[in-house]
C-alpha cells in the first residue's frame, strides 16, 4: 500500500500532503499506463497523475498498434519481419531517428502483443497503415462489455479499459485532476513530483524514479508557434496537451528533440469527427487545388497521410478539394474508394454526405462551397476562372487518357470534373499529436547537455522524441500507439533496474 502522511498547517485548506511510492507515472495515456501495469507485474508501488478527469487520454482513439513477427502475423502468413521493420524506420527517417531507441521498440513489439492477450486485450486482424503498405497494424478486438455494457469498450478504448482496470485491482493508485507541476531532485537525482490536486491542495510525492508521460504539446500555442512550422495545424483527438512533462523535465536540464515533427493526418477542417461523410468525400485523391486554383500533388499522396501533410504545408496550410455531381452521385450510391482508417470503411456508401455538406454550406464559414458553373466557383473560392478553369481542363485530359501528365497519379484516382453542379470543400493541415520531447537513450532514459541520464527520468510516447526524423511514419500501422506502449513498458524495466528492484 502506498503511504500518505498530512502535514500539519494553519489553514487545512492549505495543507500539503506527502506521499511516498517506487514510482511516479505522469500522465495516465496509453504510454503512462502501459509503464504503470508494468511496473506493477514488476512487483513496484505504483502512482499515476493525469490532469484530466478521466484517463486515455490520446490513446482512447486509436485503432491498433504496430508489431512485428508477432504470434498473430506468423499465423496467417505474414512476413513483416523485425529487420525489416527497424530499417524501414531508420531509412525512412533517413536515420535521424534515434537507433537504440527504435532498435528496442521494434525487438520488443511481437512480445508486447503477447503481453496485450494476456492482460485481455485481443487483436481483431491484421492490416495495414497506409493504403496497400505492410501489415503491422494489429487493430484491437471489441471487449466483452462492447456494446451492451459499454459502447467504448472498442479498439485502443479497449486496452485503456483493460490498463486502467489492472492497475486499481493490483494496487496502484490513479489521481485524477491532479497534474504533476514540478520535478524533486536531490543532488542531481530526480527523486519524485510535485503535484496540485483538484483542491489545489499541494502534494508531494516521493519516489525511486519518475516516469513522464503527458502526451506532448499539441494544446500549447506558444509551443506550437515556437517549433512547428505550421503551428495553426488542427489537432485531431488532443486534449489538455500543454508539454506540462517536457517542461517539467527541461527545468531539471533533459535535453529536447525533433520537436518540429507533428503527426500529420489527413487534411480537414476544426470541429469535423474523423468519421465526418463531407470530408470522407473530400479527402478522397481526386482533384485538390491551392488558393490560386493549381493542383499542387499527386492527391493518392492522401494514402499515406503525413505526405498530404507536408504537401499542403509547403503551399501554405490552404487547399481545396474539388469534385463535381458524378464523382459526388458515386460516392453516395456505390461508395469510397480510398478508406479513412477504421472510420469510414472502403465502400462505404455516403449516404450522409448530403446532410452534413448542406449543414456546413448554410453556415457560410468559407468551408464549403457549390455552384453550377466553373466560373460562378472560381468566385466563391476568390480564385482566377482562368487559372482554375486550365487546371481542370488538365485534369480532364489526363482522366480521359488514363495518364496524370503533371504527377504520375494512379490511373485509378483519375476523375474528370465535368458535370455540374460543382462542389469545393477547404482543406487544412491537421495532426494527431506532436512527436519531438525529451531526448531520451535506447532504454527512455532522459539525457542532459552531455548526452548522460538524468538519473530517475524517463520519457515516453510523445513526451519523448527521436523517433520519427521530419515527417510521421506511416508505413508501419500502428507506430505511434505501438511506440507508446513499448516505450511505457521499456521506460517502466529500466526505472526499476535503476531503483535496484530488478535485475
Amino acid at each position: 500500500m502506498v503511504f500518505v502522511a498530512v502535514l500539519a498547517f494553519a489553514a487545512p485548506a492549505l495543507a500539503e500532503k506527502e506521499m511516498n511510492t517506487d514510482v511516479v507515472v505522469v500522465g495516465a495515456g496509453t504510454s503512462g499506463l502501459a509503464a504503470a501495469v508494468e511496473a506493477l507485474q514488476l512487483g513496484a508501488k505504483v502512482v499515476v497523475l493525469e490532469k484530466q478527469a478521466k484517463v486515455g487520454g490520446t490513446g482512447s482513439f486509436c485503432e491498433g498498434v504496430f508489431a512485428a513477427e508477432s504470434k498473430p502475423q506468423k499465423r496467417i502468413g505474414i512476413d513483416v519481419n523485425k529487420d525489416f521493420a527497424f530499417k524501414l524506420i531508420m531509412n525512412y527517417s533517413h536515420w535521424k531517428a534515434n537507433g537504440a531507441l527504435a532498435k528496442n521498440f521494434v525487438d520488443k513489439s511481437s512480445e508486447t502483443i503477447d503481453w496485450l492477450d494476456d492482460l485481455g486485450v485481443k487483436i481483431e486482424y491484421v492490416g495495414v497503415g497506409g493504403f496497400g503498405g505492410p501489415l503491422t497494424w494489429h487493430v484491437i478486438a471489441p471487449g466483452p462489455d462492447y456494446p451492451d455494457k459499454n459502447p467504448r469498450d472498442f479498439h485502443c478504448q479497449r486496452m485503456i479499459n483493460v490498463f486502467e482496470k489492472y492497475v486499481i485491482d493490483h494496487g496502484g493508485k490513479i489521481l485524477l485532476e491532479t497534474p504533476g507541476t514540478e520535478l524533486i531532485t536531490d543532488n542531481g537525482k530526480v527523486v519524485g513530483v510535485v503535484a496540485k490536486e483538484k483542491s489545489g491542495e499541494t502534494l508531494k510525492i516521493r519516489s525511486k524514479a519518475v516516469i513522464v508521460a503527458t502526451g506532448g504539446f499539441a494544446n500549447n500555442k506558444e509551443m506550437m508557434k515556437k517549433y512547428i512550422e505550421y503551428p495553426e495545424v488542427i489537432p485531431v483527438g488532443n486534449i489538455g496537451k500543454d508539454g506540462d512533462g517536457i517542461q517539467m523535465a527541461q527545468k531539471v536540464g533533459a535535453q529536447l528533440e525533433g520537436m518540429g515533427t507533428v503527426e500529420a493526418y489527413r487534411p480537414g477542417l476544426p470541429g469535423f469527427h474523423p468519421a465526418d461523410q463531407m470530408i470522407a468525400l473530400a479527402v478522397q485523391p481526386y482533384f485538390w487545388v491551392t488558393p490560386r486554383g493549381e493542383r499542387y500533388v499527386d492527391e493518392s499522396s492522401v494514402e499515406f497521410w503525413p505526405y498530404a501533410g507536408n504537401a499542403i504545408t509547403r503551399i501554405g496550410g490552404t487547399a481545396y478539394s474539388i469534385f463535381d455531381e458524378t464523382t459526388r452521385k458515386q460516392a453516395v450510391e456505390k461508395g469510397i474508394e480510398m478508406p479513412l482508417g477504421e472510420w469510414v470503411l472502403q465502400g462505404t456508401k455516403l449516404v450522409k454526405f448530403d446532410e452534413s455538406f448542406n449543414k456546413e454550406l448554410a453556415r457560410k464559414r468559407g468551408f464549403a462551397f457549390k455552384a453550377n458553373t466553373i466560373e460562378d466557383l472560381a468566385k466563391q473560392l476568390n480564385m482566377d476562372p482562368k487559372i482554375l478553369k486550365a487546371s481542370i481542363e488538365t485534369m480532364n485530359k489526363s482522366a480521359a487518357v488514363r495518364e496524370d501528365s503533371q504527377f504520375n497519379k494512379k490511373a485509378k484516382y483519375l476523375r474528370p470534373i465535368a458535370n455540374g453542379p460543382f462542389y469545393a470543400v477547404k482543406l487544412l493541415p491537421r495532426h494527431l499529436g506532436t512527436l519531438g520531447g525529451v531526448k531520451v537513450s535506447g532504454n527512455t532514459e532522459a539525457l542532459n547537455a552531455k548526452g548522460e541520464p538524468i538519473p530517475g527520468l524517463y520519457a515516453v510516447g510523445t513526451d519523448s522524441g527521436g523517433m520519427y526524423g521530419d515527417s510521421y511514419d506511416l508505413l508501419l500501422g500502428g507506430g505511434t500507439a505501438g511506440y507508446a506502449i513499448n516505450s511505457g513498458r521499456i521506460a517502466a524495466e529500466n526505472a526499476l533496474k535503476y531503483a535496484g528492484m530488478k535485475k
